[in-house]
């Protein structure tokens, strides 16, 4: 970067950004929280993505599949963000049962330049092997039970320095489409692209922690956690992102939960309900 004062803010941009990386996730007592003086920040933008579609079925039940529980509950999920939360946008990476590939949806967020993105999904158990009359059989793992949050894993983390380069320095954009040679980073971009990276995955894992602890304490449901894997959508997403396995689908009893209207609607307003909290503290406002 020649441009003397494009590389002042720059710095200026690094060092606001190092410090508020802990600003209101550092510490789990309410009382220490400043939550009478605004940040001047404001979450204007959710993307909901409703997990596979089209030719992806993603997993199987025993009379559903899962790209039709996502979409049900995505399309819950935007009433209910829109009701409660009327001053944010919502963008739905599908409303209906297409096909829309993992790049493109996080390309979507990036694009519209959404503050958090939350996936839909449905988990599923392989089946077991198994010794059954000296031969080894394929049997159906049922056993399945509860929900889990994933959200994007140091080994990825590379991927998303580079979603946040390609949304950051749009001039850049070009080059990174066609594949072609990159410019080195300026010592100072690298640094506030870590410094961005580090801040979304801290973020990631709060409002991750949130949407669990609302599924377990408000829901009554299992859980297996909050656990940081490589996935694809959330690799490639320039912002905090979490992916919501909501339930079993290959578990005859999750399977119903999951298709009723009154687990629908309690995933739907408990993920509403963590979004509502997320944003209470990003922006440092009063509940």
């Amino acid at each position: 970067m020649k441009n003397k004062g494009f590389k002042t803010f720059i710095y200026g941009l690094l060092a606001l950004v190092i410090s508020s990386i802990n600003f209101a996730f550092t510490t789990d007592n309410p009382a220490k929280k400043d939550t009478t003086v605004a940040t001047g920040f404001k979450l204007k933008t959710i993307v909901i993505d409703a997990g596979h579609g089209g030719k992806a079925a993603g997993a199987l039940g025993a009379y559903s599949m899962e790209k039709n529980v996502t979409l049900a509950l995505a399309l819950k999920l935007q009433k209910a963000v829109q009701k409660e939360l009327k001053d944010v946008n919502v963008i739905m990476t599908r409303t209906t049962d297409v096909f829309v590939p993992n790049r493109s949806r996080a390309d979507m967020a990036n694009e519209n330049k959404a503050n958090i993105y939350v996936s839909l999904h449905c988990n599923s158990l392989p089946n077991a092997r198994r010794v059954v009359n000296g031969k080894t059989v394929s049997v159906p793992n049922r056993s399945g039970k509860g929900v889990l949050l994933l959200v994007n894993r140091i080994g990825r983390m590379n991927e998303q320095v580079a979603a946040l380069r390609e949304n950051e320095f749009a001039e850049q954009e070009e080059q990174y489409s066609k594949g072609t040679a990159r410019k080195e980073l300026d010592p100072a971009q690298a640094m506030t692209l870590n410094a961005f990276r580090d801040k979304f995955r801290k973020q990631s894992i709060h409002l991750a922690s949130l949407i669990n602890n609302e599924f377990t304490n408000t829901d009554g449901r299992n859980s297996l956690g909050v656990i940081e894997q490589g996935v694809l959508v959330l690799a490639h997403t320039a912002m905090p992102s979490v992916l919501v396995e909501t339930g079993f689908i290959n578990n005859p009893d999750e399977e119903d939960y999951l298709n009723s209207e009154d687990g629908q609607a309690e995933i739907v307003n408990s993920i509403v309900r963590a979004i509502k909290q997320y944003k209470h503290e990003l922006e440092q406002t009063a509940p």
